[in-house]
C-alpha cells in the first residue's frame, strides 16, 4: 500500500496479488474507506475549533489526524468484548487471534497463512465452551456466539449501525449483550461518522467514561455538571464530537509516551 503524503487530497493505491473481480473490489474498497475514514471530512474542525480551550493546539500539533478502526463494525464488536475487562492488550489480541485461526478463513499471503476475521455466518455455529478455550471467558464466547446468530436473523443491522444518528446507534449498541455504556462508547467512535453523543452515565453519582474525561479536560468537574453545561463545553466540536474526541486520546497517549521515556 503508498500512501500520498498529503492529508488535504490523501490518496492510497494498494495492490492484490490475486486478480479481483468487481464485486471483491467494492468490497475491498469499502473496507479500506473504514479503516481509514477516508470518508470523513474533517477541515470544518479546524476552523470551527481553532481558539478552543482544549482542543486549538491539538488541532495544529496533530494536523492530519483520522483515526483508524478495524474493517467493518462486526470486527470491533467482537474485538470490544473480547478485550472486555481485561488491562493487558496484547493478551486480547492473542485470544481473538486464535480466535480468527480457529473460525476465519485462512488466507495465503505469499508462502504464510493469515486468518481472516469470522464472518457471522462462520461464527454462529460455534461452541461458547470451545471458544473458552482459547482464552475467553464462557460470557464472552457467548456473547460472541449470540451477536452473530442475532446478525444473521437479521435482529442487528451492521449497515444501519454504521449509518444512523449517534443517539440511536449508542440506544441500540448497548441492547447488544455484552456491550455496556463504555463499549458503546467508544464503538460509537469507530464508524465513518465525525459526530457522536456522550450520555451522562453516573454510578454512585460520579460520572463515568469518556464524558467524565473530557469535563476533566476542560478543568471541571464531571460529578456535578449539568448537561447545559457540558454541551456548553463542547460547543466547538459539533457535529466533530467522534473526530474531535481522538485528538485528545492520541496527544493523551503521546504525553504518557514521553513521561515513560523520561523515566
Amino acid at each position: 500500500m503508498l500512501f500520498n503524503g498529503d492529508p488535504e487530497n490523501p490518496e492510497f493505491h494498494i495492490e492484490s496479488q490475486e486478480s479481483l473481480s468487481e464485486e471483491e473490489i467494492g468490497l475491498a474498497n469499502k473496507s479500506l474507506v473504514k479503516i481509514l475514514g477516508t470518508d470523513m471530512d474533517i477541515r470544518p474542525l479546524y476552523d470551527q475549533a481553532k481558539d478552543d480551550a482544549v482542543l486549538g493546539d491539538k488541532l495544529m500539533d496533530l494536523y492530519g489526524l483520522k483515526r483508524m478502526t478495524r474493517a467493518n463494525l462486526f470486527e470491533d464488536i467482537l474485538y470490544r468484548i473480547v478485550q472486555m475487562q481485561m488491562n493487558h492488550k496484547p493478551t486480547a489480541k492473542k485470544m481473538m487471534y486464535q480466535i480468527r485461526e480457529a473460525y476465519g478463513t485462512a488466507l495465503m499471503l505469499g508462502k504464510q497463512s493469515l486468518p481472516a476475521w469470522p464472518r457471522p455466518h462462520q461464527l454462529m455455529k460455534a461452541d461458547p465452551a470451545n471458544i473458552r478455550k482459547l482464552g475467553p471467558t464462557l460470557r464472552k464466547g457467548q456473547y460472541l456466539v449470540g451477536l452473530a446468530n442475532d446478525i444473521v436473523a437479521g435482529n442487528v443491522d451492521m449497515d444501519h449501525l454504521m449509518e444512523c444518528e449517534p443517539q440511536e446507534f449508542y440506544d441500540l449498541i448497548t441492547d447488544i449483550k455484552g456491550i455496556g455504556p463504555t463499549s458503546g462508547q467508544d464503538l460509537m467512535m469507530m464508524r465513518g461518522r465525525t459526530d457522536a453523543v456522550f450520555p451522562s452515565n453516573k454510578k454512585g453519582d460520579e460520572e463515568k467514561g469518556l464524558r467524565r474525561w473530557i469535563i476533566y479536560s476542560y478543568g471541571e468537574d464531571p460529578h456535578n455538571t449539568s448537561e447545559e453545561r457540558f454541551q456548553e463545553l463542547i460547543q466547538n466540536w459539533k457535529g466533530y464530537e467522534a473526530s474531535a474526541l481522538e485528538f485528545l486520546y492520541v496527544n493523551y497517549v503521546l504525553k504518557e509516551k514521553e513521561e515513560q521515556a523520561k523515566k
